[in-house]
Formats: structure tokens, sequence, C-alpha cells
């Protein structure tokens, strides 16, 4: 009986990491896999050309604009709590959209999955952080956490593909039915409550700042999605961006304002109201900087990833299939990633492995200016393989670096933070390379991607020089800490620590 219990003792451990793995599988899985099935949606529900772009766009947009109000309400109400309530607000708007009779029944569909996913990412971030309290461990577990989503997010063409056709559109969204129960009964079962409110501060969230919250990062997600369509100077994109940006700067104001009458001292009765997003998180230089390093990887990685799937379906002639497998170098790197970074940054922290994966992808980029008419596959391995290698490095040692940096009271609006930074990254870099690409003679014979991986690249370098600071800032104040030790120590203020 006691040998039992110890070969089970470790599956039963990596349980709740298996339940907020599939969480997250989910999320990123129906970024990619719905677009293979747009035509036949299209076909089936006779829908136009905006109700297929909000059925893509649509999700990501609104999944970008709730993030950080999913992050605040599980700081506040508890974070196992918010993500069954994102799991099965998931899960009901998959059925709704595998039942959808309508373009318009489709698109609420998928608008709800993006609610439900903002809800549960930036809890399952912090619930992983409260499980693995040791930084190697969680350092691991963020590495198998993103490594699922990376491989995941490269299989979901694949898996669309394979699902719309041996079965039928519809099969897209009832895959998510047994994965998201399954990952409902794994949290209730192995992952214990948090206290939520209990251990809040005293205070009510903000509504005000909520909504302008809200406000602002859906018309600016909307504005950055319909900019890749309809251009940059389109009535709708530029209305919606001046709504977004004067939202998000009111929003600012607000969360300023509240921050600085607690700073004050001034008494909190249950009634006050609490900033959703403390200004003061952003002094922390480490989670500033690192949330800064997701846009760029974001901005540089999936604009080149969108300009790359063009590519090859129309310069190459490749099906939907033969695209996803294609990309399989650079999409399916998490499975290298996560051994390789859960080793390095368990002796180096995150910092190392994040510079040198920016600086990697970097060298990557660079390689897709080989691209000519008649240029054989193979000549562009280094250029897919370093790219997928080294954004999905940084992505998990920032996704670590992150959860390091906040604090114990905000994990879940400092990992809304980052998320939003990578969506907003992402929009802005699938819009702008877009209009590069054509701008600069289109797909076919390639010329209008050597430009773009220029600003991909350049976008990774400044990120690499942006972790090399932290790495040597880190280096300098342990440094400094081993000397203050070893004077005191000499002064006979401690006792002498053996190396």
């Amino acid at each position: 009986m006691r040998t039992v219990r110890t070969a089970r003792a470790p599956f039963r451990t990596s349980l709740p990491l298996v339940s907020l793995s599939l969480g997250y599988f989910l999320v990123m899985l129906d970024v990619t896999v719905v677009t293979v099935a747009v035509p036949d949606i299209g076909a089936s529900l006779h829908a136009g050309p905006a109700a297929l772009q909000w059925c893509v766009d649509g999700y990501s947009t609104v999944f970008a604009g709730l993030l950080l109000l999913g992050g605040g309400l599980g700081d506040r109400f508890g974070h196992r709590r918010v993500f069954l309530w994102g799991l099965g607000v998931f899960v009901a708007a998959s059925a709704v959209c595998g039942l959808a009779t309508t373009a318009g029944a489709l698109v609420a569909g998928r608008l709800a999955q993006g609610a439900g996913a903002a809800f549960l990412v930036p809890a399952s971030l912090a619930l992983l952080r409260a499980a693995h309290p040791d930084r190697v461990a969680r350092a691991r577990a963020v590495a198998v956490w993103g490594a699922v989503a990376s491989v995941d997010f490269g299989a979901g063409p694949a898996v669309g593909g394979l699902l719309v056709a041996g079965l039928d559109w519809r099969a897209v969204f009832w895959l998510n039915l047994p994965v998201g129960g399954l990952a409902i009964l794994l949290t209730m079962r192995h992952i214990s409550f948090s206290r939520g409110l209990q251990d809040a501060a005293p205070g009510r969230m903000d509504p005000f700042g909520q909504v302008l919250g809200v406000i602002g990062l859906v018309a600016l997600a909307g504005a950055l999605n319909e900019a890749g369509t309809a251009g940059w100077t389109a009535p709708p994109v530029l209305a919606a961006a001046v709504t977004g940006v004067a939202a998000l700067a009111a929003f600012a104001v607000v969360e300023h304002r509240l921050e600085h009458r607690l700073e004050a001292g001034a008494a909190v009765s249950p009634a006050a109201r609490r900033p959703l997003l403390p200004p003061s998180l952003f002094r922390r230089r480490a989670f500033s900087v690192t949330a800064a390093i997701g846009f760029l990887i974001s901005f540089g990685y999936y604009g080149m990833l969108f300009l790359s799937t063009l590519y090859f379906r129309q310069a190459r002639g490749y099906d939907a299939l033969e695209t996803g497998l294609a990309l399989l170098p650079s999409v399916c790197m998490g499975l290298v990633a996560a051994p390789l970074l859960s080793r390095v940054s368990a002796r180096t922290g995150p910092y190392a492995p994040m510079a040198a994966g920016l600086f990697l992808g970097a060298a990557g980029f660079l390689g897709w200016l080989v691209v000519r008419p008649g240029v054989p596959y193979s000549a562009l391995l280094f250029a897919l393989a370093a790219t997928g290698l080294g954004q999905t490095i940084t992505a998990l040692a920032a996704t670590a670096a992150v959860i390091d940096a906040a604090p114990a009271d905000g994990t879940g609006v400092a990992s809304a933070v980052f998320n939003v930074a990578r969506q907003v990254g992402s929009a802005a870099g699938v819009a702008l390379f877009g209009t590069v690409a054509t701008a600069s003679g289109g797909l076919t014979g390639g010329a209008g991607l050597r430009l773009p991986a220029v600003l991909a690249a350049a976008a990774f370098l400044v990120g690499g020089v942006l972790a090399t600071a932290l790495l040597l800032g880190v280096r300098r104040r342990r440094q400094r800490r081993r000397r203050l030790l070893s004077r005191a120590s000499a002064d006979g203020n401690l006792p002498a620590i053996g190396c």
C-alpha cells in the first residue's frame, strides 16, 4: 500500500496543473481552430463577410477587453471561483456556437466565449502561483502550462481541418464541451478555494473604472482588428481608436486619483472605491518592462505568423492542412521550449532565457529575408524554428517573471495586464504588417515579407535589450547583497554563512 501511495503522489500533485492547463488549452485553441472552418460556416449559415470577420475577431476583441475586469474579479472574489465561472461561460458559449442556426447566434456565442476566456486566463495564472509557491517549481509549472498553449495554438489549424473534413464545422465547437467539462471536474476536486473577499482589502471595486477600462480596451482591440481589412483611415476604425484612447486615458486618471486617496491615508469604508488597476503596479520595474516585452513579442511574432500563413496559402498554393503542417516547426516549439526553460530558469531565473529567446527570435526573423520566387521550403526552416523557439521561450519566461513581480494580492490583475499587452501587440502586429506587406508589393514574390520581417526583428531586439537590462540589474543587486553580508559577517554582526 505504501508503494501505491508513493506512486500516485506525483500524479495527484500534477492534477491541479492539468486542470489549469486544460482551461488555457481551450482559450488558445479557439483562437486558431475556427479560422479553418470559416468557409464552411459562411456556406452553411449564409453569413456575409462582416459576420464571418466578427466570428473570428470578435472573440479576441472581447477577450482583450474584459481581461482587466476578469483579473480584478479574481483578486476580489477568489481565483478558483472566477476560474470556474470562466470555464462555465466558455463551455456554455461553445454549445451556443455548435447549435447556432444563424450568423448572429454564432457571433453572439463567440463573443461570450471571449468573455469566458477573459475570466479564466488571469485566474489560471493566479492559481498556478498559489499552487507552486516555490520559484523553481513554479517555473516548471509555467513551462508546462505555456507549452500546452503553444502546442494547441499551433495545432489549431490542423485540428480544425481534420474536424471539418471528417465531420462538420460544428465539431470545432463541440470539442470544447468534453475538454471543458473535464477541466471543471478536476478544478472542483483538486484545487482548493482561495479566500478572495476574506483576504481582500476593505472597500469595493470601482464600477466607473471598470466601465472605462472595458470600453477602452474593447474599442482599441476592435480598431486594431478592423484596421487590417478596412484600412487605418476608415471612419469606423478611427472612431473606435479615438474612443478607446479617450476611455483609457480617463481610466488612468480615475485609477490614479483612487490610489492617491488611499496612499494619502484616507479612511477606507466598506463602501469606498478601490482602483481596479493600481498605477503603483507599474512602478515595479520588472513588471512594467516584462509587460512591454509581452507586447513586443506578440507584435513581431503574430504579425509575421499572419503573413507567413497567407504566404503559404497564396504564394505557394498550400491548402489549409498543408499550411498548418508547414507552420509546425514554428508553432509547436513549446515541446522543446518547456523542458529547456524549466532546466535553465531553475538555475538562472527568468531573465537570462528571456533575453536569449528574444535575440534568437530576432535572428530568425531576418531568416525570412531569403524569400524569393521558387525558394525551397527547406530554406525557411531556420526562420520558422528560430522564431517559434525564441517566441515561446520568451513568452514562458516572461509569464514566470510577471508572476514573480506581482504582489501577492494582485496576481490576477498583473497577469491580466500582461495578457492585455500580448493581445494588443498581436492585433497591432497583424494590422500593421498586413498594411506594410500590401504596400511593399504583396506576398506572391515574397517582397511583402521583407520589411515586416525587419520590423519584427527590431521589436525582438528592443525586447532583448530590455531583458538584458533586467538581468544585469538583478545580478548587480545580488552582488551588492553579497558584499553587505560579507561586511556584516566580517564585523561580527552576522554569523558567517558557508557556501
